[in-house]
């Protein structure tokens, strides 16, 4: 049950890690967020990033690098978990 619970943690930490990678990729493209795929990643993705992007301007006007500290955040939230799970199992 151990490595259970840790590996469906990890995983979906992974999923979604590689969900907002794509919905970072799709700003780059013209219109793709547009696509049905793009609008279920925006509602998947777009409230997490938002949390970020209220504390951490864009540089210059364009650049965002909001979504850098929200992957990093996720990564040690979801170590953090993992490690919670791991103490009490």
């Amino acid at each position: 049950m151990y490595n259970s619970i840790d590996g469906y943690i990890y995983t979906l930490i992974e999923i979604y890690t590689y969900m907002l990678i794509a919905y970072v990729l799709l700003s780059w493209l013209p219109s793709a967020r547009d696509s049905f795929v793009g609008e279920i990643l925006g509602k998947l993705c777009e409230p997490y990033l938002s949390i970020f992007r209220r504390f951490i301007p864009p540089i210059g006007g364009m650049i965002d690098i909001s979504p850098i500290v929200a992957l990093i955040a996720l990564r040690f939230v979801g170590e953090g978990i993992r490690a919670v799970v791991n103490f009490f199992i």
